[in-house]
């Protein structure tokens, strides 16, 4: 029912906000046309708290909202509110509107909205979940682990993916606290002969890649390099638990949903909503907090995108048979 519907996501074309969209559409089996806008002066400046016009809002350096209009509409970020609203205007409200994130209007101006738990926003078309949605599935993961199996055969197990961010504004990764997590990493391949698959983003920084590249050469650890495919899908494929910093709510959300033990690096700074995020998930036995030590325990999943999708899914079929959309398509 589902496949050959149109969608677009909508989006200002930030990466990770840009994939909780895709990933909740990919999850409904549809491949998503992505449109990023960029707004015009004054719609810019007063969206999305401006309902007047809100056709012209929409300025010619991003990509073109108009007609055909689709079934389905993915948006995010305040950029993504006016072309929302006036989509599902001119559509007549054929067009079913998602939002995710709260939008700082009121739901009432969207079919559905889906929020962080943390975010207060409540309401009948109001979706909670506790991290974010992505596009990270079990068929993902066992493809690009069963790609990357053959260059990470030397490694033992358990074998534990280390996912490194860096500093964002909010959180900063400190020498001090690299040099400490390399050291513990380090301790698990020499004392529990853990293999480790270690990542470092664009954020971690050269001074503390060093560091982490010091400390683990020698030891039966592959830290990537930055070139050919990016292995992160391979590493959380491969993983019997994954260690994250706590600076990317993504990403944490990312190794959450691989249903394998998740480890949680505490760095300096911090903010209420990511405090709410992780407490959170402390509280539910999801993540824990690391400390050097590898345990096994049960934890329930954190599986919100298939949550959403599933409930989006219903309400979507609910909506095309109260706008008769049958007797359109054929």
């Amino acid at each position: 029912m589902m496949q050959h519907l149109t969608c677009w996501v909508v989006s200002d074309g930030k990466p990770g906000m840009e994939n909780q969209c895709v990933g909740l559409a990919e999850a409904l089996g549809l491949t998503p046309v992505v449109k990023r806008v960029a707004l015009r002066t004054p719609w810019r400046q007063l969206s999305p708290y401006l309902r007047i016009g809100n056709q012209f809002a929409t300025s010619a350096k991003g990509d073109p909202i108009r007609a055909p209009w689709p079934d389905l509409l993915i948006g995010t970020g305040r950029q993504s509110v006016a072309a929302s609203l006036a989509v599902r205007a001119q559509s007549g409200g054929n067009t079913f509107t998602v939002q995710i994130q709260d939008p700082q209007i009121a739901p009432r101006h969207f079919d559905l909205v889906v929020v962080p738990r943390h975010d207060k926003l409540r309401g009948d078309n109001v979706l909670v979940t506790r991290g974010a949605l992505h596009r990270v599935t079990p068929a993902i993961l066992a493809d690009a682990a069963a790609r990357f199996a053959p260059r990470l055969a030397h490694l033992p197990s358990p074998r534990i993916a280390a996912l490194i961010g860096g500093d964002n504004g909010v959180y900063r990764l400190t020498p001090t606290i690299m040099g400490q997590v390399a050291d513990q990493l380090a301790n698990l391949a020499r004392s529990h002969g853990a293999g480790l698959m270690v990542t470092p983003s664009r954020r971690t920084g050269a001074d503390n890649e060093a560091i982490l590249r010091a400390r683990l050469s020698g030891l039966t650890a592959e830290v990537w390099d930055g070139t050919g495919e990016n292995p992160y899908f391979g590493y959380l494929g491969l993983a019997d638990a994954v260690v994250v910093t706590c600076d990317s709510v993504s990403m944490t959300s990312e190794a959450c949903s691989t249903g394998k033990p998740t480890y949680v690096i505490e760095l300096d700074g911090g903010s209420p909503k990511f405090r709410a995020f992780h407490d959170g998930l402390y509280q539910d036995g999801i993540t824990r907090r690391f400390d050097g030590a590898l345990e096994r325990w049960d934890h329930p999943l954190l599986d919100d995108t298939e949550r959403v999708a599933a409930d989006l899914r219903h309400r979507l079929i609910a909506h095309r048979t109260r706008h008769h959309h049958g007797h359109h398509h054929g």
